[in-house]
């Protein structure tokens, strides 16, 4: 890249910035803190918009700008994820580095590694996720409610956890219901959020269905296609089925196999409103233009 293109984007980047924190005062200053409608949230009031997005809203509409431009960055939609089980302190550290550089939503790696991400995070608006039951949901549900616990003790935000798949399969939705009620309740008591992973390539149709459906009665904030580790990844096909099963008004996540922007582009598509992604850094570059 040219010391030009480098000037460019510095200063594209130093006026974003700027619309931003304009933006976000205007709306932060209205009346009671409601929204004044002014049709500029979703392209330059990144923050707020996000916050949106991620309570499960899966469009946002904006007056006077292209579509394509919805959203501007799709940094904000990414949990830049690291659950490989020889991950080192190193490598977290380099995540937790590149989720700053990037603005991601969220890093999600293994529960070892949620105090040095905590530490390594604080002030930069980074979530710290980790992962509960996992990757195989065949926990006891006072397990995955301990698990839960100390991960929040620990310093995370968001809890990503498995169901009990066999107990669907087995169709003893009331044992899947109330294990993920008891996570979903004790996450929320520390204000953390909730993605229910349900493993969508070990389930029929039928199943995908019955586990979103359940996860929503829970009381989760997403539900989440895959571990990564299962015999296969996020598909559209599936994040729409789940988008259309739980509403707006929860998130959708999809993860497994999302490794450049085009894939990306299609799951939000489809629904999502959160990306899993150990390429998290090669898809904003890609959105960017880097190396084209």
């Amino acid at each position: 890249m040219s010391d030009l293109t480098l000037l460019i984007d510095s200063l594209t980047d130093a006026i974003v910035r700027a619309m931003q924190a304009q933006a976000c005062k205007v709306c932060d200053d209205a009346a009671d803190g409601l929204c004044i409608d002014c049709g500029a949230c979703a392209v330059v009031c990144a923050g707020r918009a996000r916050r949106i997005i991620d309570a499960g809203a899966a469009r946002l509409t904006a007056r006077g700008v292209n579509a394509a431009d919805v959203p501007r960055d799709i940094a904000g939609y990414i949990d830049h994820t690291l659950l490989k089980p020889d991950a080192t302190a190193a490598e977290i550290a380099k995540l937790c580095q590149e989720a700053r550089d990037n603005h991601f939503a969220a890093v999600c790696v293994n529960p070892p590694f949620v105090r040095q991400c905590a530490e390594l995070l604080r002030g930069s608006g980074v979530q710290v996720a980790t992962v509960v039951g996992f990757p195989l949901g065949a926990h006891t549900t006072a397990t995955k409610v301990f698990e839960t616990e100390q991960a929040l003790v620990d310093g995370a935000t968001e809890i990503d956890m498995v169901i009990n798949i066999g107990a669907l399969k087995a169709r003893r939705d009331e044992v899947v219901r109330e294990d993920t009620r008891g996570v979903v309740q004790a996450a929320h008591r520390r204000n953390a959020l909730v993605k229910v992973i349900i493993e969508a390539a070990l389930l029929t149709d039928e199943e995908k269905v019955r586990a979103s459906r359940l996860s929503k009665e829970a009381g989760a904030d997403f539900v989440k296609t895959s571990t990564g580790f299962g015999p296969g990844g996020a598909t559209a096909h599936d994040v729409a089925l789940m988008r259309e099963t739980v509403g707006p008004n929860i998130g959708v996540k999809a993860a497994g196999g999302v490794k450049n922007l085009e894939q990306a582009q299609e799951m939000i598509k489809a629904g999502a409103t959160r990306i899993g992604a150990s390429a998290g850094v090669k898809i904003v570059q890609e959105a960017r233009g880097v190396g084209r």
